[in-house]
């Protein structure tokens, strides 16, 4: 009787112990499957991926543009050739002005889109969360963005004279509203079991903002950062290819004005790949980390 009681405690016993084993063992394998490897790619690699192929596309950009230029589709003072273009830069290197000139342009482009990340931050939390100030604003916020920035350059010289204020009353007015709305639909994108399990915890208010809204929102605020410094950098070339003066001083859209007033192609051209440099320059070095960061965070990259 003993016995048959022995083994009839054993057996449960036993049983939980295989069950506990199966389940360690399928939560192993389950991390295992969540497990990231962070060993590095090969060098060489890399640079086969990402570096290999701009360079590619660059070198036939400019095998087309000699093309055409050799074929004489159009008059050299209308196509010169890309060592023409080349030179030309050279000229302006060599005269100590390029610098101040892509710095004053940088500069300005910089601080209007820290002025708008001030106003539409706020803005935008405001739209998205507030149901009344959206049905108001988010219509004219949208109309906004859709205008072209060039459009502002006459009434803000109207405004504020030849200044400072009107270059950045453009970049502000073409920034704001991409920020604002780029951060609307990182809002409307969160799950609202989210949102109630960050109240639940105590998160309200100005702690809910900064600890539940603004990082589940995070993906679509930066592409509205992207966004707002596309529109602020075009806004700002818009405003200084316009609103030209000596006491502006001289930046990229000024270089771009003046090659236009001197028939200066190569001059024309070169301020063009400045102002895409700089701009593919400000994207790769700020933007692009940020968005790789958060994204592989959220395990959206690896």
């Amino acid at each position: 009787m003993s016995t048959k009681t022995a083994r009839s405690t054993k057996a449960p016993a036993s049983g939980k112990q295989d069950a506990a084993a199966e389940l360690a063992g399928l939560e192993a394998g389950l991390d295992a499957l969540d497990t990231r490897t962070t060993t590095r790619p090969p060098i060489g690699r890399v640079l086969v991926k990402k570096v290999l192929p701009p360079v590619v596309a660059v070198f036939l950009v400019l095998a087309l543009w000699q093309a055409a230029f050799a074929l004489q589709l159009k008059p050299e003072y209308q196509l010169p050739s890309p060592l023409m273009v080349w030179n030309a830069l050279a000229e302006e290197w060599y005269k100590g002005t390029i610098l101040s000139i892509i710095w004053q342009s940088v500069s300005r482009g910089a601080l209007g889109f820290v002025i708008a990340l001030l106003i539409g931050t706020p803005l935008g939390l405001l739209v998205a969360r507030v149901k009344p100030v959206r049905a108001a604003i988010g219509p004219i916020l949208s109309g906004l963005q859709s205008l072209p920035s060039v459009a502002w350059v006459p009434a803000a010289i109207i405004w504020f004279g030849l200044t400072d204020a009107t270059i950045y009353a453009v970049v502000l007015l073409g920034a704001v509203p991409s920020i604002a709305n780029g951060l609307v639909a990182g809002v409307d994108q969160i799950q609202p079991m989210h949102l109630r399990a960050g109240k639940v915890i105590g998160a309200t208010g100005l702690r809910g903002v900064r600890h539940v809204l603004l990082p589940a929102a995070l993906p679509g605020y930066i592409a509205g950062l992207k966004q707002g410094w596309a529109f602020s950098w075009r806004s700002l070339m818009a405003a200084e290819l316009i609103a030209t003066s000596p006491d502006l001083g001289a930046g990229l859209g000024q270089l771009l004005e003046t090659g236009r007033s001197y028939q200066d192609m190569p001059l024309v051209l070169g301020a063009i790949l400045l102002i895409l440099l700089v701009g593919i320059g400000i994207e790769l070095l700020i933007f692009a980390p940020v968005e790789r960061r958060v994204l592989r965070a959220r395990g959206l990259m690896r």
